[in-house]
């Protein structure tokens, strides 16, 4: 018969092993391609856990070419206005190609936020 005791010690062993699990499983990684400019904005993922950012200034009416794939886990792109309103928001598992217009001048920002994510995310403007 196990005592009270050691039922206690291996709970607290059982939680800790948990709990080193899930912080494995679940820290930042990066491992890809990872390209940034004023025009461009690329990630090639092997394998992406957490998130990335990327600013753009853009004048009104520039054009954004956006490729993007998810091929394995969640891989979500966000596209900010200069307002904070989001101009495009996904999951690139619907659309995959398509295109985004700025409707004012200033600092667009691009968000990815991945979780056990591979893929690809292309952005780039327009005619350049």
């Amino acid at each position: 018969m196990i005592s009270n005791r050691k039922k206690a010690v291996l709970f607290g062993l059982s939680l800790l092993l948990v709990v080193v699990f899930l912080f494995a499983y679940n820290r930042e990684i990066f491992d890809g391609d990872k390209i940034k400019n004023p025009d461009y904005y690329a990630l090639k993922i092997k394998k992406m856990n957490g998130t990335d950012s990327h600013a753009m200034n853009l004048a009104e009416g520039t054009v954004l070419e956006v490729n993007f794939v998810t091929e394995e886990g969640c891989l979500c792109l966000k596209i900010k206005a200069p307002d904070g309103t989001s101009i495009y928001q996904g999951n690139g598992k619907a659309l995959s190609a398509f295109e985004v217009k700025a409707k004012a001048a200033g600092i667009y920002t691009i968000v990815v936020q991945a979780h056990h994510a591979k893929g690809k995310i292309v952005i780039q403007k327009k005619g350049v």
